[in-house]
């Protein structure tokens, strides 16, 4: 058995504004994680993506900064994924992002899912819109989630004792998903998939 090298983890954020409580998380998710796991982690937000992503229609329309954050999506070993909510979902522009992923590229994929909202009433927002479009994806979606409010956070920053127990306790459970995957790929192999979704060009509707 080959001893498996650092996981490339990329945290995916849907703010469109620095500083961001959704970014901040992500990357106290990545930073716990890295305590369990050995990783590279790559932060991305929309904002890396550039003012253009909003009017491309295709592919091949996106800028090269857009285009190289969703070949980084694809080509991650796994990914950490948070989003802010508003009026009780994410933001369009994350879902057009998400939507030039290749159907493929995500099957198997260890993902961790979290989200920011002013308040409670959006915490089922993971489990009712984010959960389902890995589910599409058929990703390794981790059964453990995050859901923060901006009570929980000082000046963007996570801050509340039972959200960084929140974050320990997801980043624990997934790590085993993400080293599992590496050792995988290090014994030449890949973990048994779900069926694979059919391909379909989403943007030929």
């Amino acid at each position: 058995m080959s001893r498996p090298g650092a996981a490339n983890v990329v945290l995916l954020s849907g703010n469109t504004q620095r500083p961001s409580k959704s970014r901040a998380l992500a990357a106290f998710m990545g930073q716990s994680l890295a305590g369990h796991a050995e990783v590279k982690l790559l932060p991305l937000d929309l904002l890396d993506a550039g003012r253009a992503l909003g009017g491309a229609y295709a592919r091949n329309e996106l800028s090269d900064e857009a285009r190289a954050i969703v070949e980084a999506i694809e080509g991650a070993d796994a990914l950490v994924v948070t989003t802010p909510v508003y009026k009780g979902s994410y933001p369009g522009l994350f879902k057009h992002l998400i939507d030039f992923i290749d159907p493929e590229a995500l099957v198997g994929k260890p993902v961790l899912l979290g989200a920011t909202g002013g308040g409670q009433r959006h915490a089922l927002v993971v489990e009712h819109q984010l959960r389902p479009l890995f589910g599409f994806f058929s990703a390794e979606v981790a059964a453990y989630a995050i859901y923060a409010a901006d009570e929980e956070f000082v000046n963007y920053v996570p801050a509340a004792d039972r959200l960084l127990e929140r974050i320990e306790r997801a980043a624990t459970l997934f790590s085993l998903a993400v080293r599992t995957k590496a050792q995988h790929q290090a014994d030449g192999h890949s973990p048994p998939d779900a069926a694979k979704p059919p391909k379909p060009d989403s943007h030929a509707r």
